[in-house]
């Protein structure tokens, strides 16, 4: 198990799990939403990886990035938060899953927008991630 998967894991729980694609999740029978947990599952791992980028980034007391990071650090913690909670729902198939993932598009929306306008590769993984997860969870909150 890699550092990503196990981040995956700690950070993400259901949907670490099937991003990680591990024995337990293919020992799972397979659901119908698990595409959309993994993509949740990545975008919370992202997420989890440019908060503690932005947070080691304050710690070295730069004062050149410093409000960006700390808005980027508080979009990331909070976008993970609601990409947990989205992929746990979805897991259980819950009927409110279909709030959730309106929810977490719309924190991965601005998640993605706290974080542009760096140039660090962790930074734009997570743009990237919340885009990709925010185009999902709309589709998902449509249909459901």
């Amino acid at each position: 198990m890699d550092r990503r998967e196990l981040l995956g894991v700690l950070s993400a729980g259901a949907a670490g799990m099937v991003a990680m694609g591990g024995a337990t999740a293919q020992a799972a029978k397979a659901g119908p939403h698990d595409e959309h947990i993994k993509t949740i599952g990545e975008c919370a791992i992202a997420c989890n990886e440019a908060a503690h980028h932005c947070l080691s980034e304050l710690r070295k007391g730069s004062a050149k990035h410093a409000g960006h990071h700390a808005t980027a650090h508080e979009a990331a913690m909070d976008c993970q938060a609601f990409c947990t909670l989205t992929a746990t729902l979805t897991a259980r198939q819950s009927p409110f899953a279909k709030y959730a993932h309106q929810a977490c598009a719309d924190a991965c929306r601005d998640c993605a927008a706290a974080c542009q306008g760096q140039e660090d590769a962790v930074m734009k993984e997570c743009v990237t991630a919340c885009l990709e997860c925010e185009k999902m969870c709309r589709r998902m909150s449509a249909s459901g």
